[in-house]
């Protein structure tokens, strides 16, 4: 499995957001799809909640690949 850390500068954001913004999928619209469908976990549980807010330190896995969440530091 791929791990990975992706950078959000700000929280909470949209869980079909970030797998849009990854390139994980290659729309919103198929992001909602996967999500919907039971494809995304979401910190070890599978999350069906196409809009569920996720924040720093959550784990996000689809298609093989592991997501960690980590809050840009403010400037």
């Amino acid at each position: 499995m791929e791990m990975s850390d992706v950078v959000i500068n700000r929280e909470p954001v949209e869980l079909f957001k970030v797998l849009k913004f990854e390139g994980l999928v290659g729309s919103g619209g198929e992001a909602k799809l996967v999500i919907g469908n039971g494809l995304v976990q979401l910190n070890g549980k599978v999350e069906t909640q196409k809009r569920k807010k996720v924040v720093s330190g959550d784990v996000i896995e689809f298609n093989d690949a592991q997501m960690t969440l980590v809050l840009e530091p403010s400037t």
